[in-house]
Formats: structure tokens, C-alpha cells, sequence
């Protein structure tokens, strides 16, 4: 099993792919939005997040 290192909006990216492969859809929702947010190109974190549809799942305060 891969261990991830995030430390950059790539390695959140490329964990929410690995999580939407092995059927975590919510899983990876969650690593794409991580991703998105870390992303500057407001365009890019928009495709980004169509990438993997769905509602947001964060609980913030």
C-alpha cells in the first residue's frame, strides 16, 4: 500500500484519484476540495473539482 506525503494541491490531487480508483468516491470529493483550495488558477481549481462531482462533504465550523 503507496504511503502518500501531502504537501502540495498534486499529491492531494493524485490521492483523490487513487481513492475515486478503488471506489472511496467521498474520500476522494474530500482530497479533490483540499486540492482545489491549494490551487491559485481559479479555473483550475474548477476543473478540479468537476473532475469529481458531488456536494461538498466538509463539516466546517
Amino acid at each position: 500500500m503507496p504511503l502518500f506525503c501531502f504537501n502540495t494541491a498534486a499529491d492531494y490531487l493524485e490521492a483523490a484519484r487513487q481513492m475515486a480508483i478503488t471506489g472511496r468516491t467521498a474520500h476522494a470529493r474530500l482530497l479533490a476540495e483540499e486540492a482545489a483550495d491549494r490551487t491559485s488558477d481559479p479555473s483550475e481549481a474548477a476543473r478540479i473539482l468537476s473532475d469529481f462531482p458531488g456536494p461538498s462533504l466538509r463539516q466546517e465550523d
